[in-house]
């Protein structure tokens, strides 16, 4: 596998959205130890209502995050950029186990260190219970195909 270039601050509109995607290809993993080496040890976390820092407490949220969404699968954009900040907004897909399907929408805003590592991370997020047959994510689990759709293409 090759290297992959470090993405640094400060952020291009190209850099921003390369950064992005590769949050986006880790998330997708759903490999909780895999996802926490993006970010600082010591990264400081608000999702929705839970605060905490540290990766050891960021793989044990993602944990449970994905013993509770089943098949989830992500979608992030651009929002804004500057500096050493990226601002996303994002929809993914999953469902419960009874088989009910949702769609989350939110925000994050981002903020990285000199290395690269996402040292601040906001997230709020909203989930909207949706029928399968209103699903849009039909790729295999894993990372998202080069040629799938994005938010805006999908009107998110």
């Amino acid at each position: 596998m090759e290297a992959k270039e470090l993405i640094v601050p400060p952020f291009s509109e190209e850099s921003a959205i390369v950064k992005i995607r590769r949050a986006e290809d880790n998330w997708n993993t759903r490999d909780p130890q895999r996802v926490s080496l993006g970010y600082t040890p010591d990264c400081i976390w608000r999702n929705r209502s839970e605060f905490f820092s540290g990766r050891e407490n960021i793989i044990q949220f993602l944990t449970r995050k994905w013993i509770k969404e089943l098949d989830y699968r992500l979608i992030k954009e651009l929002w804004a950029f500057h500096g050493n900040r990226i601002a996303v907004r994002f929809a993914y897909e999953w469902h419960d186990d009874s088989g009910h399907w949702f769609r989350s929408y939110g925000n994050e805003n981002w903020e990285f260190d000199e290395y690269g590592l996402m040292k601040r991370r906001i997230a709020s997020i909203n989930d909207l219970p949706i029928s399968n047959n209103d699903r849009k994510y039909h790729w295999p689990l894993g990372r998202r195909p080069d040629d799938h759709l994005g938010l805006s293409e999908l009107g998110l």
